[in-house]
C-alpha cells in the first residue's frame, strides 16, 4: 500500500510517498481503509522533534517518538473510512462500516490502510455522513474538551477563546457555547464571520483590538493556539477565573501555583475519552458541531499540506484525501 512517511526528523520536506506492507488486523482490531486523514499541529511538531520549542522540549519529543530516528514512520492522527477487515475477536464493527476515530500519537493515518482496535477511539459515522468532514472532527474538539472541562463551565460563563479560528479554537467555540457560555472569540479579520457562525456572541479582531486592555473581564480565557501568556491576561479575568492552556512547559509549571482567586489549568497527560467519539457524533447529528475545513490536499501533497499548516495561518482544518490513492 502507499503512505506517506519519513525516516529522518527535519522540515516537510522529509516526507515522502512510499510502498509499505500493508498490515493486518489483530485478533480485537479493525482494517481500516482510509479515506481522508488531516495534517496538523501534533503531526507537523512531532515530524521536527519539536525543534522550533527548543532543545528540551526537542529531547522529550525524541524520548516519546525515538531517538535517533522515528519508530513510527507514519504519521496522522485523524481518520474516517471503511471496514476493510475485522479480526476474530472483533464484536462492534464488520466488515463494510463507515468509521472515524483518532489514533494519537499512533500516528498511521496517512496510509491507505491502517489497524485500530475496536476499543480505541473509533466509532461509527452516520448514515449520510461525509468522510472529509469526519476525518477532521476529533483532534481540535478533543483538545477543546480537554481543557474546556478544567473550568467550571455554566450556563452564562462568559469564555474567551483566543485564536478562535483554528482547529481547537473553532472546535472551543462550539463546545462552550453548547455549554450554555457566552463566547467572545478572538481571532483574525478573515475569521470574524466564521466564528461568528459558530456560536461566538462577540468577536475581537486581534489586528486592530487587544482584548486585554478593553476594561472586559471573563471567567475563562482559553488560549487555543499557545500564543498568549497568563501574565497578560491576569487582569481580564474575574476573581475565580482560569487561564486555559493548550501547551508550554512555563504554563505546566504555572499551574501549579496559585495567583490569588485565580488560576492556570493544565492537566497533564491530556484525557482523549473514547466516549468522545460518541459525543461527537451525537453533536453533529443535532447539527451543533460541525469540522471547519481549510483546504484539502491529495496524499501524493503531504509536503504543501505540511507547509500550509507550519505557516499558522490556517483556518480550522488541513484535509488529506487518500481516496484516491486507495
Amino acid at each position: 500500500m502507499r503512505a506517506a512517511v519519513y525516516e529522518r526528523y527535519g522540515p516537510p520536506e522529509v516526507l515522502h510517498i512510499a510502498d509499505v506492507p500493508r498490515p493486518r488486523p489483530n485478533n480485537d482490531e479493525i482494517l481500516v481503509m482510509v479515506r481522508y486523514s488531516t495534517v496538523n499541529r501534533l503531526d507537523c511538531h512531532t515530524r521536527e522533534a519539536n525543534r522550533s520549542n527548543g532543545v528540551a522540549v526537542s529531547l522529550l519529543s525524541r524520548a516519546v517518538s525515538g531517538i535517533p530516528r522515528p519508530r513510527q514512520p507514519i504519521l496522522g492522527t485523524e481518520f474516517a473510512g471503511t471496514v476493510a477487515a475485522v479480526g476474530p475477536a472483533v464484536i462492534g464493527f464488520r466488515v463494510g462500516d463507515t468509521v472515524f476515530g483518532n489514533t494519537g500519537l499512533r500516528f498511521r493515518c496517512h496510509a491507505e490502510y491502517m489497524c485500530v482496535s475496536e476499543q480505541a477511539r473509533v466509532g461509527t459515522m452516520p448514515a449520510g455522513g461525509s468522510f472529509d468532514e469526519f476525518a477532521a472532527v476529533t483532534d481540535g474538539a478533543f483538545n477543546a474538551l480537554w481543557c474546556l472541562r478544567q473550568a467550571d463551565i455554566r450556563k452564562g460563563s462568559r469564555v474567551l477563546v483566543y485564536g478562535a479560528s483554528g482547529a481547537i479554537g473553532t472546535a472551543g467555540v462550539q463546545m462552550a457555547a453548547h455549554f450554555g457560555a457566552d463566547v467572545t472569540a478572538v481571532c483574525g479579520p478573515n475569521a470574524l464571520d466564521l466564528v461568528e457562525s459558530l456560536g461566538a456572541s462577540h468577536v475581537i479582531d486581534y489586528t486592530r483590538d487587544d482584548f486585554t486592555h478593553n476594561g472586559e473581564t471573563y471567567n475563562v480565557i482559553f488560549d487555543a493556539v499557545g500564543k498568549h501568556s497568563f501574565k497578560r491576561c491576569k487582569a481580564s479575568l474575574e476573581h475565580g477565573g482560569c487561564f486555559l492552556a493548550t501547551d508550554g512547559f512555563r504554563n505546566v509549571l504555572l499551574a501549579l501555583k496559585r495567583f490569588g482567586d485565580k488560576r492556570v489549568r493544565m492537566a497533564l497527560p491530556p484525557r482523549y475519552p473514547r466516549t468522545d467519539v460518541v459525543f461527537l457524533r451525537e453533536l453533529m447529528e443535532a447539527g451543533e458541531y460541525r469540522a471547519v475545513i481549510d483546504r484539502q490536499y491529495p496524499l501524493d501533497d503531504v509536503v504543501e499540506a505540511a507547509r500550509y499548516v507550519e505557516t499558522q495561518q490556517k483556518v480550522g482544518n488541513v484535509v488529506l484525501r487518500i481516496a484516491d490513492a486507495a
